[in-house]
């Protein structure tokens, strides 16, 4: 290999970049047209148009990923995680178009990626299971059948996804057909499939994994375990290497199931085994992740492995030389994400106006962003990863309870706050290890809802100083990003020398927000800048309190709108695909006039 597309954005993009510099490779980025200035754009050797702003006609096109790649006289493609990462036809079409794919073949993606064929697959080597179906569930009737012979609490997921998109937990056959659409709709979103399967949900459990490494031998070795369990809507926010206070004999058993399965399968290259542990030690399998994880970093850590270097040196057919590494010290990784912890994990798009990232002993800094960029609303809200390493956990906690004081953010809402709360609770930091997938909204709760809540980040302005020196000008040249250097004070130009932009529309008066000083107590707003796509009520129709009235997307994450109050909606013109702002009202919820007639 020598020339690599990598087909992501954002802090991954920028961590494979890196590698493959360590590497002596070159690298070709991709880019929405949003993007067109993004850190990972600019740390590449080329860089090309992808000509879209949504993930549909970016960076999960199939045929474009393709045709930048063969154009760039790229020889290999890194998916990355996320987008097409897991997409047996894109490893595929890559391999057909005479390419190296970083990862593992389409077969293995196709079959474990399918959740249904990947419990197969565990069952046959003796792994632990809980019960599911057989195979995704063509209508929601499969699932409610399921239910009456295994009882709830039920777990939908897509079969073709990960990182909490397309998850849904179901309590109650009343929540169980708004789940499974709910759960359709993200699926499709995300990955380009809806079809969903489901399994028994164990309450309260603890999620563990396993950082593996094939290659094309069928050698399996495992780096180190991790815990994930400290999740928001099935979405991991911290992770941790090696996985604290488990036995001997369950850390035993994770290694020899990971080996097996990733064997059976035909694995190679880097993949990660999941498994759910319950409060009474029954231990789950729970999937595969055919690709690179976000949290691989804490393994690095306390292994000393380059996850990334090793996908591309397997990649390059070379082979496994060493058995599983001995594991050193303690790592934690605490993902910060452009959503408000105060009000309910909104994502918070925008631009950084502040940006100072900690740094020091022990601790590493995985990001895309810099002071002055804009997270996109239309992409994954991650706006880096923070992991601070120790020679033991309370060293490792020490460290970061001094980095994440050392964070300053302004500009967007992250989910530091929160973080900073975790990295002194009891039930975090000591044993016993209290916490579990839905500890932070259920325990930590209350303290969410005593932070304040945070204020939208500013409109994008020039920044002081612009107009001086030289200027470095981004041009597109049939689809080529190209820099140019002119003169400072040439007119026309906005930030880093690009095209200055007009002025951006006003935005709703603070008065027509869903909460805060001055709303409407009958109004329906949206809380974010997101894209309608569901209308649960029409207009006229009759509501109750608390009852969804519209549904809403934005980074990837669908959101609820409820009615206020019961009553009838009145005002509603928004159609599916409409972009709506923070704050935009929907409609109201009034009551009947005295006449009886709906408004």
């Amino acid at each position: 290999m020598d020339k690599v597309l990598i087909a992501n954005r954002g802090e991954i993009a920028v961590r494979l970049i890196r590698g493959c510099h360590d590497t002596g490779l070159s690298c070709v980025a991709v880019y929405a047209d949003q993007e067109l200035d993004a850190p990972h754009v600019r740390l590449a050797d080329e860089a090309f148009a992808l000509g879209g702003t949504r993930p549909a006609d970016t960076y999960l096109a199939i045929g474009t990923l393709v045709a930048v790649a063969l154009r760039a006289g790229a020889d290999a493609v890194h998916p990355g995680y996320g987008f097409l990462a897991e997409n047996a036809d894109f490893a595929q079409a890559v391999v057909d178009a005479g390419l190296t794919w970083i990862g593992p073949p389409a077969k293995a993606i196709r079959d474990l990626g399918d959740k249904t064929v990947a419990r197969r697959i565990a069952a046959a080597v003796g792994a632990p299971l809980v019960p599911g179906l057989p195979q995704p569930a063509g209508e929601v009737s499969e699932i409610r059948s399921f239910a009456d012979e295994h009882g709830y609490p039920l777990l939908i997921k897509a079969a073709f996804g990960g990182g909490g998109r397309g998850m849904k937990v179901v309590r109650g056959p009343e929540e169980l057909d708004r789940a499974y659409e709910s759960a359709v709709r993200e699926s499709t979103a995300a990955f380009g499939r809806g079809e969903c399967f489901v399994e028994r949900y164990l309450d309260q459990a603890r999620h563990l994994e396993t950082q593996c490494l094939a290659d094309r031998t069928g050698k399996v070795v495992v780096l180190s375990t991790r815990d994930c369990s400290l999740q928001r809507r099935n979405q991991k926010l911290v992770e941790e290497a090696p996985a604290p206070f488990l036995t001997d004999e369950q850390v035993h058993r994770l290694y020899d199931a990971s080996k097996a399965i990733l064997a059976e399968a035909g694995y190679v290259n880097a993949g990660t085994c999941e498994f759910l542990l319950a409060p009474d030690g029954t231990i789950s399998f729970n999937e595969v992740n055919t690709r690179l994880q976000v949290e691989h970093p804490v393994t690095e850590l306390v292994t000393g492995c380059d996850v990334v270097v090793e996908q591309l040196r397997i990649a390059s057919g070379g082979l496994i030389d060493y058995d599983d590494p001995v594991v050193t010290g303690h790592a934690i990784e605490f993902r910060v994400n452009g959503e408000d912890p105060a009000n309910g994990f909104l994502p918070s798009p925008g631009r950084l106006e502040r940006w100072r990232v900690p740094s020091g002993p022990g601790v590493r800094w995985d990001g895309a962003y810099e002071e002055g960029d804009t997270l996109p609303a239309e992409f994954d809200s991650l706006l880096g990863k923070l992991i601070v390493y120790g020679r033991d956990r309370r060293q490792a906690l020490a460290r970061a309870r001094r980095a994440l004081s050392e964070f300053e953010v302004e500009g967007v809402a992250t989910v530091l706050p929160m973080d900073r709360l975790v990295a002194e609770h009891p039930d975090f930091v000591s044993e016993p290890f209290r916490v579990h997938t839905h500890w932070i909204e259920t325990v930590l709760a209350d303290d969410l809802d005593a932070l304040p809540a945070s204020e939208e980040g500013s409109e994008e302005s020039e920044p002081p100083g612009a107009g001086a020196g030289r200027r470095h000008l981004t041009l597109e040249v049939d689809g080529r990003r190209v820099e140019v250097t002119v003169p400072g004070d040439l007119g026309g130009l906005g930030p880093r020398g690009g095209p200055a932009l007009p002025p951006p529309p006003p935005r709703h008066r603070r008065e027509q927000a869903g909460a805060g000083a001055g709303t409407s107590s009958d109004t329906v707003a949206s809380p974010m800048q997101a894209r309608v796509v569901k209308l649960v009520a029409g207009d006229g129709q009759h509501v109750t309190k608390g009852e969804t009235v519209v549904e809403v997307e934005a980074m990837k994450m669908e959101q609820s709108l409820c009615a206020p109050a019961d009553g009838w909606v009145r005002g509603l013109s928004a159609k599916v695909g409409d972009e709506v702002q923070r704050g935009e009202v929907l409609c109201r919820v009034v009551d009947a006039p005295p006449d009886g007639r709906v408004p």
